[in-house]
């Protein structure tokens, strides 16, 4: 007994309690990474037979959504990539996770407003009715001068070209049975957002934004241009939903391979780490978008912005409806739609 006491006695704490010590650490680590990676998307229930539009497809979050969608028995994905190469990747993978989905493959490059209407034309010939569209492509950092239309680059891929898309599937939208629903894809640094000019809400005439505000910019005007949809489409009678929602912090989806300081093979060493633990997966990004498409409780719910698949309150300057009022007006004009056509792009079955 002496001699047990007398090792116990000189024993090396570590030696013996190193495991706990490693078990608090994973314990540590695992909690963290499981409150970052924000709620799971409450429902599981099926869409059978819903044609559903998704634009960045071929993306990391858009990828996911895909392949749950498919999981939920959605009837029909038309996957919406800037290349059919990209498309053909995703629906292969989904053949091979053994889904019956039908899976379409279109080319939309949101830099050009003759894609999207050419887009549309061919989404129109194969679907007269769309159940849901998710406005999922988005670009930040990036490179480049403006795009064919004359537009700065996150201001017309992130926002107009969405917005020009929305308005011309409405017809389709409008004829769901179980409700058209139409998801934006916003993020948090919309709160980061300013608008020097009331009256130029599209900062056409700031000229030497940086990539961040640009991008912080076209992520609020999708909150504002979004409310104001619903608004008139709720007005009107019509049941199809308008809703915007942020990802959050999104790893491994390639946006951010144009940021400056990424560029750097120290800065990725060094901040890969952070990512994986503080950051979501983009499995995890799209829960958000999947509740929104299919969860039942929410077929009324529009004009709403959601963030870990709960309801929450937007920025005082994404509240302001006089702002978003001039903002939808002044996209319409950008887009080259009139406005006195817009009752016609909202036809369709009401309540």
């Amino acid at each position: 007994m002496d001699e047990i006491k007398k090792a116990l006695t000189e024993a090396d704490p570590f030696a013996s309690w190193w495991p706990f010590i490693l078990a608090g650490i994973v314990f540590v680590i695992g909690t963290v990474r499981t409150y970052m990676g924000g709620q799971p998307c409450p429902n599981g229930n099926t869409i059978p037979d819903r044609v559903i539009v998704v634009t960045g497809a071929a993306g990391g979050i858009g990828r996911e959504v895909c392949r749950e969608l498919t999981r939920r028995k959605a009837g029909c994905l038309v996957l919406a990539c800037r290349t059919t190469e990209q498309g053909d990747t995703l629906r292969e993978l989904l053949r091979r996770e053994g889904t019956e989905c039908t899976v379409e493959v279109l080319v939309l490059d949101l830099r050009s407003f003759d894609s999207v209407r050419r887009f549309v034309r061919q989404v129109q010939a194969n679907h007269p009715t769309v159940d849901a569209l998710v406005n999922c492509a988005g670009v930040i950092f990036q490179p480049g001068g403006r795009t064919v239309d004359g537009y700065e680059q996150h201001l017309q891929c992130n926002f107009l070209s969405h917005f020009l898309l929305t308005q011309l599937l409405l017809p389709q939208l409008a004829r769901s049975q179980h409700g058209g629903r139409v998801v934006n894809v916003s993020a948090h640094g919309y709160t980061a957002a300013k608008i020097v000019d009331r009256a130029d809400p599209l900062n056409l005439r700031q000229l030497t934004q940086s990539g961040r505000d640009a991008f912080a910019h076209s992520k609020l005007a999708i909150v504002l241009a979004s409310k104001v949809l619903a608004r008139k489409l709720k007005a009107d009678g019509h049941r199809t939903t308008v809703n915007c929602c942020s990802p959050g912090l999104v790893r491994g989806t390639g946006h951010l391979r144009h940021s400056p300081i990424m560029k750097a093979l120290f800065a990725k060493v060094l901040t890969f780490p952070w990512m994986w633990l503080f950051m979501k997966s983009p499995a995890q990004g799209a829960h958000t978008i999947i509740r929104l498409v299919t969860d039942p409780e929410l077929a009324s719910c529009s004009g709403d912005f959601f963030n870990d698949c709960e309801r929450v309150e937007v920025s005082e300057l994404a509240k302001d409806d006089e702002l978003a009022e001039r903002l939808y007006r002044a996209t319409f004009s950008a887009v080259g739609l009139n406005e006195n056509l817009e009752k016609e792009h909202t036809k369709g079955k009401k309540e």
